[in-house]
Formats: C-alpha cells, structure tokens, sequence
C-alpha cells in the first residue's frame, strides 16, 4: 500500500480547491469521493436544448471575495441574477397574490457563466487525474504508529495527514475513527447542521420567458408553498429559459411526480395554463443523498454550531483535519466558506512539521 502525505475525504468544492492549492506546493495528496462523480453539492444539470438548471449551489455576492478570486484565477465569467423590479408575492392562502414592486438592488447575486459546475471542471483539470479517486466511500480512519491508514469499500489508502471535508454530522455518522475525537468535539459534531440537506431545488425549462410580461415575473415568494421562493433562471446568453426555485423540504417522501404536480398546481395561480408548456421538469431532494445527508438525532436549526470555533482546530497529534463549508467561521454554509475552509486547511498543512523531510 503506497503512502501518500495526505488524503482529502471528499471531492466536493473544499476538497478539489484544497488539492488545486496543494499542486502548487507539488504536496503529495489524494481525493477519495463516494460517488461517481465530483463537485458534491454543486450539481449542474444539463439537457439538450435547455438552459442548464443548478440543483445545488447557485449563487454569490460581491462579499464573497474567495468566490470572485477563484473564479477570476480560473478565467471563469459571472452574470448576475435576473430580478425584474417586480415579484409575484402570496402573503397568506385566503387572499390572493399580488404583483409587488422590488426595491433597487444594492448588492445582487451572482451566478457563474455555463454554470456552477464550470468551476469543478476548471479545478479539476488543475489536479492530476491520477489523485483522484472516485467511488471511494471512506468506511473508517485508524492513526497507529503516526500513520493513517483510510479504509474503503475495495482498499485501503494510508498517509500522513487526513483532511475531511463531509459534513461534520455525516462524518460522525458514517465514519469509525480511532482513536476516538474529544468527547465535547463528537457533541459539536453530532448538533451541526448540513447545508443544504434539507433543500428541495426543481428547474422548469420553457422555450420561452413568458413571465417577463409587464404583468407577470419570475421572481417569487410566497408564505402559503409549497413553493417559498422561485426565480428566472435562464442562461447567460438569454436564449434559453427557465424557472428554478426551492420546495419545502417537509416533502421529500413523496414520489418525484407528485411533487411535480404540487409545483405546476401553485405556479398555476399565478401563470395560468402557460406554465403547463415546460419543456423539462427537473429536480434533487438533497435529504435522499447518502453522501451528504443522514437523519438528524434531534431538531436542528439551520446553519447551527457552522463556523464553531472547534472546527478550527487540528485533532489527533494535530495530523487530522475537518474542513468544508459548516467549519468555515466566514461565511459558513456557502461556497464562500468552502473555499475559505480550503484555504484554512492549507496553511494548517503548509505549517506541519510532518511533511518536512
């Protein structure tokens, strides 16, 4: 079994920003991700002949300053999210909706040019393909004698240093580690919230923005649902439409077309029978994803314990590391704090006297 200086536990926007980082350093370190693909929770979906509709991470601001300097170092394009000066807003079920005006937008969202997973696939042809290891769903991590060995479903891999990037709470589900983590640290753990694990996103393609009449809009909240909040999610060359928009989470366990039938119902009120000419209906329950999400032990609110300060520590002779976007004390649970948690992690390594040979 080859000894490497490092292995990185998940393949995701944190992992693949740790190892770009490390190339540089020419640090030997590998990937090991679950699934079969990379990018974790950035999934773009792409159809022929349609916009392509983000089911995972979406958006940025011009305060995520790790955002902007990756994507500029990676010549990567942003354009910002069409708002319209109007939204379709439902305040309660036994009134109806009404057509609001939208303040102008001090600071707007951004997404990125032929989508958020752009920025995996430009990371990726960054890392040596041969470090990547996919399909690799970590089963335990043992420190014996100052070496980690890693075990997997096919074999082990064993180095130096361990960095995971899961989601605390499915790392303390789903992974045996030896020796055992600091008892107060397994609690914070085991009450840390997963971005995203909740969140139903759904996509609409149209051949056409029908809602960008002087009566309609793209832009939708709503107290009443299933549907809290939607938008125009047409691409950046604006020759392609779609709506994307989030469905309460409380309805994971129903089947893919009754959901679809709950969102075209509620869109209805508000389109009438144009939203019935979708091209495509898409859409990700993220609560159903094994790799990134497992059954709370109790009520979790969002974001709770992301960003604690125990995540930024070092554990097991300093030689195990837990990154990724709830560990990030800025801007935790958003792709901002995914890249800053890399950048973390990399001077925590730069620094270790581990590597020196």
């Amino acid at each position: 079994m080859k000894q490497h200086d490092l292995i990185i536990i998940g393949g995701g926007l944190t992992g693949l920003c740790l190892q770009y980082l490390l190339s540089k350093e020419s640090i030997d370190a590998i990937i090991l991700e679950a699934r079969g693909r990379l990018g974790g929770r950035i999934l773009t979906s792409r159809k022929p002949n349609c916009a392509p509709i983000e089911l995972g991470a979406t958006w940025f601001g011009d305060k995520h300053k790790n955002v902007l300097k990756l994507l500029e170092e990676l010549d990567i394009q942003k354009f910002p999210q069409e708002l319209s000066d109007r939204a379709i807003y439902e305040p309660i079920s036994t009134s109806p909706h009404q057509l609001v005006s939208l303040p102008p937008n001090q600071s707007p969202s951004f997404r990125i040019k032929d989508g958020t997973d752009s920025l995996i696939q430009q990371l990726t042809a960054k890392i040596d393909q041969e470090n990547i290891y996919l399909n690799q769903q970590v089963k335990s991590i043992r420190l014996q004698n100052g070496i980690f060995t890693v075990a997997c479903d096919e074999k082990p891999f064993s180095a130096k240093i361990v960095v995971s990037t899961l989601p605390p709470f499915l790392l303390h589900k789903t992974v045996k580690i030896e020796p055992q983590l600091p008892g107060h640290f397994q609690q914070i753990m085991q009450q840390t919230h997963t971005w995203m694990g909740e969140s139903i996103k759904f996509g609409l393609n149209f051949d056409k923005a029908f809602w960008r009449n002087e009566n309609l809009s793209g832009t939708l909240f709503s107290n009443v649902g299933p549907i809290p909040e939607m938008y125009d999610h047409s691409n950046f060359e604006d020759n392609s439409h779609a709506l994307k928009g989030f469905l309460n989470g409380s309805y994971f366990s129903l089947s893919k077309e009754d959901r679809s039938k709950l969102i075209i119902n509620q869109l209805k009120k508000y389109y009438g029978a144009a939203i019935e000419n979708y091209v495509q209906y898409q859409e990700l329950v993220w609560r159903n994803e094994a790799y990134t999400f497992v059954e709370y032990e109790s009520s979790m609110l969002p974001h709770q314990n992301n960003g604690h300060e125990l995540y930024q520590d070092a554990y097991l002779n300093e030689q195990f590391i837990i990154a990724g976007s709830e560990c990030s004390s800025e801007f935790p649970g958003y792709m901002e704090g995914a890249i800053s948690s890399a950048h973390i992690a990399f001077e925590k390594i730069k620094n270790s006297t581990l590597l020196v040979n």
